[in-house]
């Protein structure tokens, strides 16, 4: 009698991560100035948000900006607010309409304040939809976020010695309290790194790399990453899912 392993399909991951890389190279493909290619991403957005609240997809988590970003030319910096601040005053309504939820984290304090009063207005706006929660990851870092939630469990604790700190109460001062951690990283552009994103929250998360850039990361390009990531056996250190037949 011949056996064999078959592996149990895991589910349209709950939380999707993208880091969202390849718009210069993009332009630089098809002659266009580096703007462009940040604007055809930004458009590319809209798609990717609606194809996850299709698929039943709850979460999803867009590295924007980072840290690191603000080293760019001061050109491109300021070509890259001009599209947050566009997306902020335009996309509301569309998220509205389709049960989207926005939420911005990293320093927010660092951008200026016209910025930071869109950001407010549209969280405020979309703050009673239940279809998807999107989350921009702006002027965010994973190594700042952690420093930060340590210093916000010590604010609230100021009488207790680190000693007592437990992970769980240090994720409740992450960046993302309201979601549970990303079952999938999908990171475009052909590199194979994190890139300092969601380090604590990306523990156990599948990864996946794809040399799409992208604006031109499509649903149907979703769609092989979510297929992707149901083939795979999550073990979280155990022994796995597979059952011998």
């Amino acid at each position: 009698m011949s056996s064999a392993s078959s592996v149990v399909k895991n589910p349209t991951p709950q939380h999707i991560a993208i880091i969202m890389d390849g718009n210069r190279r993009w332009a630089k493909k098809y002659s266009l100035p580096v703007a462009l290619g940040h604007a055809s991403g930004a458009r590319q957005v809209r798609n990717i948000v609606k194809a996850c609240a299709e698929r039943g997809v709850r979460y999803l988590t867009l590295f924007a900006f980072s840290t690191e970003n603000w080293r760019r030319p001061q050109d491109e910096v300021s070509s890259l607010m001009g599209l947050l601040a566009l997306y902020l005053k335009k996309e509301v309504k569309s998220m509205n309409a389709k049960g989207v939820c926005l939420k911005v984290v990293g320093d927010i304090a660092g951008f200026d304040t016209r910025i930071q009063a869109l950001i407010g207005d549209a969280q405020a706006q979309t703050a009673h939809n239940t279809t998807l929660t999107l989350t921009i990851a702006a002027n965010y870092g994973g190594r700042q976020d952690v420093v930060q939630a340590v210093k916000a469990w010590q604010v609230a604790h100021p009488t207790e010695s680190v000693e007592a700190l437990t992970e769980a109460d240090l994720s409740v001062h992450l960046g993302l309290p309201y979601a549970p951690d990303p079952e999938l990283l999908i990171r475009t552009g052909g590199e194979s790194r994190v890139s300092n994103f969601m380090l604590w929250q990306l523990a156990y998360t599948e990864l996946y790399f794809t040399d799409v850039l992208w604006p031109s990361f499509t649903a149907y390009e979703l769609d092989q990453a979510i297929h992707s990531y149901g083939a795979r056996d999550r073990r979280f250190g155990g022994a796995g899912a597979t059952l011998t037949v």
